[in-house]
Formats: C-alpha cells, structure tokens, sequence
C-alpha cells in the first residue's frame, strides 16, 4: 500500500474545482437571472392587472416559479422574429449606430455584440479553424480565419486570422500569408 500524500489531495481539490467551478457559476447566473425576473414580475404584473396575481398573506405578490424562464425566452423568440422585418431592421441598425458612438457605452456594447455575432446569428466569423504560424516557421496556433479577401487593404495574397487567448474572452486577429496558415478540414464539428 502506498503512503497517502499531501500533495495529492491538494491537486484532487485543483481538478474538482476547474470542474465544478464554471458549472457552479454558470447555474448561479442563471437562477439568480431568472430569480431577478421572478421577483419583478408579480409586482409589475399585479400593478398592470391586479386580478391575476394573489397576495401572500404579508400584501406582497406571490412569486410564480418559472415565469421569468419563459418570460425571457419569449421576450427573444420575439424580438429575433421581429427584428427580421425591414423597418424594425433599420429601426435597430440606428440605435446600433446610437450606441456605438456613444462615449463609455460604446466600448462595452461592442464588445458583447462583437463576441455574440462572431458564435452566433448571420455574421458568424469563427467558422473555419486553422493552425497558424505567426512568430516561427515551426511554432503553430490555432486560431481562426475571419477574412479570406483582404484585397480592399491591398494584401490579396493574404488572410485575416483571429488566434483567442487561452484563459479570456479576448485574442489577437492577424494579417498572414496564406501558406502561414493550415486548414483544420478535418474539425468539421467547428464549421456549422
């Protein structure tokens, strides 16, 4: 029998807690999310008809469980469908434009915008991986291409090619060489 050592018990609680720890604080934003919503809609709702929500017996709003979910979710199946008509499309294209020049807000929106189109919607941008070599001919990244005709910037031999960092939602888009670059055709999987 082998002796039991400290150390390991310490990488036991490292590995349980990089497993434990983004489905924890996943959940947690989601339920108190949906707890927030939960919370201001029996109030709202017994302000807008007063009929429909009981009161518990201190006067307050009775809480309904789940609510919020499917408020959430309806509100973005609505939105997402009537964003697809032409006024309310050019309607959000100018509050886009309002809010993108906005000093402070700009930044934030952005950034969340930015990261939510290139995963998802029309104007994905992360659709083909790569392996690229940027700072030696033997040391590759992956990373993924965003722009295969750069021509409008005069580079038509080259590709745009975004490589993320390893612990963050950032990362460094570069200009290369085609023959820098690897095609990952087998990772069908990232190309949806």
């Amino acid at each position: 029998m082998k002796p039991f050592k400290f150390g390991r018990l310490i990488t036991y609680f490292f590995q349980g807690m990089v497993i434990l720890a983004p489905i924890v604080i996943t959940a947690w934003t989601v339920i108190t999310l949906f707890n927030l919503i939960d919370g201001i809609l029996p109030n709202l709702l017994h302000v807008l008809v007063p009929d429909l929500v009981k009161l518990d017996p201190s006067g307050n709003p009775e809480k309904i469980p789940g609510l919020g979910f499917l408020v959430v979710v309806l509100l973005l199946l609505v939105v997402g469908y009537i964003s697809s008509s032409f006024i309310v499309s050019k309607l959000v294209q100018w509050f886009d434009a309002v809010l993108e020049k906005t000093p402070g807000v700009k930044i934030i929106y952005t950034t969340v915008k930015d990261f939510f189109e290139a995963f998802a919607g029309n104007k994905r941008k992360f659709t083909q991986p790569v392996l690229v070599s940027i700072e030696a001919t033997d040391v590759w990244r992956i990373g993924f291409i965003t722009h295969d005709d750069l021509s409008e910037f005069d580079l038509a031999e080259h590709v745009s090619v975004y490589v993320p960092h390893s612990y963050a939602f950032s990362g460094i888009t570069y200009l290369v060489k085609r023959d820098r670059i690897r095609l990952l055709n087998n990772c069908k999987h990232w190309t949806r």
